[in-house]
């Protein structure tokens, strides 16, 4: 089994912020892939999760309903119920390093300054799952000196621009193309492609 987490924030006044990027990822995949049960609400894993079969495997997609900074709760508690190893549980996540539109594939990493994956390393007590990070930073090197004013987390908690719109679009069709790859062929062969 595997399980794939979007993380982001519960409530409307945070839909299509930047930090909800896993989230969007997570929706889109879960909305272009055939086969994928309606999002449940689960007060028992604290998300709401989606359950599908790819190729025979069974896939849990879930998204933390705790606020970012407490993701790890979820991700421990639906772990820990159905016996998911570490190396079978995939994050996606907003990442302020890389630029908006791309997306890089990781395992075993440090947590960056991410206060999602940090919860998440502190409740597995290993950082020993694979990560799929969706670029942040704006292209555009005006709006760039701009954000740099503006301290991170206010920056994460604002909505994706119109002109960004299609950027996030690209990322999130790859996100698709990437977790499908490592579904069929491992992390591996989706790093060859994509980082």
């Amino acid at each position: 089994m595997h399980l794939i987490i979007g993380l982001g924030n519960p409530g409307s006044e945070y839909s299509n912020t930047r930090h909800n990027f896993g989230f969007l990822a997570l929706n889109y995949f879960q909305d272009s892939t055939p086969g994928f049960s309606a999002w449940q609400a689960s007060e028992q894993f604290k998300a709401l999760i989606s359950e599908g079969q790819i190729d025979g495997q069974k896939i849990l997609l879930a998204k933390p309903q705790t606020f970012m900074n407490n993701s790890g709760q979820a991700v421990k508690l639906i772990a820990d119920f159905y016996k998911i190893p570490a190396a079978n549980i995939l994050v996606l996540h907003d990442d302020l390093d890389l630029a908006l539109g791309e997306i890089r594939l990781s395992q075993n990493a440090s947590a960056g300054g991410h206060k999602g994956i940090s919860s998440i390393i502190e409740k597995l007590g290993t950082q020993d799952f694979a990560r799929l990070r969706l670029g942040l930073k704006p292209q555009n090197q005006t709006f760039l000196a701009r954000i740099f004013k503006t301290p991170a987390e206010k920056f994460v908690l604002k909505k994706f621009s119109e002109t960004e719109k299609e950027l996030v679009q690209q990322a999130v069709q790859k996100a698709k193309e990437a977790i499908s790859l490592i579904l069929k062929d491992g992390l591996t062969a989706a790093q060859n492609k994509f980082n």
